[in-house]
């Protein structure tokens, strides 16, 4: 059974920064691609990044650009998300997603992913 859990989830100022972490079981984190997704209040999920199974990346939300970074060590099964400059409209639910697929793809939808993280909770306030 596919398992996915996130940490490192809290209450941060603006500027600040957080590392999200998403550890897998019941499988080989190299063998799917990884997204974290998002979901701020009041809006609808959306995708943040993506990691490939061989530790390509690709962006989704242009908001992120320069400031998140999405890896992975294979070796202890965990995909990170470093959150970097973290603004007030950051503030969501972030959720990691195993793909049915090794590689990202240039739209992420929801209905590829295959097995989802139960998300962790990112807040950014004064």
């Amino acid at each position: 059974q596919l398992q996915l859990v996130e940490s490192g989830g809290g209450v941060v100022q603006p500027g600040g920064s957080l590392r999200l972490s998403c550890v897998a079981s019941g499988f080989s984190l190299d063998s799917y691609a990884i997204g974290w997704f998002r979901q701020a209040p009041g809006k609808e999920r959306e995708a943040v990044l993506c990691s490939s199974n061989s530790g390509g990346t690709t962006t989704y939300a242009d908001s992120v650009t320069g400031r998140f970074t999405i890896s992975r060590d294979n070796a202890k099964n965990t995909v990170y998300l470093q959150m970097n400059s973290l603004k007030y409209e950051d503030t969501a639910i972030y959720s990691c997603a195993a793909l049915k697929w090794r590689l990202c793809v240039p739209t992420l939808r929801q209905n590829y992913v295959r097995s989802w993280g139960q998300g962790t909770q990112v807040t950014v306030s004064s």
